[in-house]
């Protein structure tokens, strides 16, 4: 079963508008992608293609599935993560295998990653900043236009 309990993990992508894209990952979503030394840029770039339309699978429920390129290999070889999305708003990055890991997840393993990412996508800023200061979230400052 996924571990889904702890989120963290937080880049800012600034948008053509002014506002603010925010983006996260869950404690365990960061903690395999420390492992697998996947950079903040390549996450940035998942959502980046998701903005412009660009998704690998939609899942329901707000959750898509983007492909994250492997060092030294392009993304058809690499990783899939699995997201929490509200567009220009939010997105929460909930879970990540390697294909040549893992086929896809089960359905109830999606089930779960729909509840909590339902909760962090409605989630307020008071909720955010709490997070942020017991340790749940981490945030990354990182611009870019979108």
């Amino acid at each position: 079963m996924l571990h889904l309990q702890n989120m963290v993990l937080g880049d800012i992508v600034k948008l053509k508008e002014g506002a603010f894209l925010r983006i996260f990952t869950t404690k365990s979503f960061s903690r395999f992608a420390k492992r697998e030394k996947i950079s903040s840029a390549l996450l940035c770039e998942a959502v980046e293609r998701a903005e412009k339309g660009i998704l690998d699978a939609d899942l329901g429920g707000n959750i898509i599935k983007q492909r994250v390129a492997r060092s030294g290999q392009g993304r058809s070889k690499g990783y899939r993560v699995l997201i929490a999305v509200r567009l220009k708003k939010r997105y929460v990055f909930m879970h990540g295998f390697a294909k040549n890991e893992k086929d896809n997840i089960e359905n109830d393993e999606l089930d779960v990653l729909k509840m909590y990412g339902s909760a962090w996508l409605n989630a307020d800023e008071k909720i955010i900043k709490i997070s942020l200061k017991e340790g749940k979230l981490e945030e990354i400052q990182y611009e870019k236009k979108i």
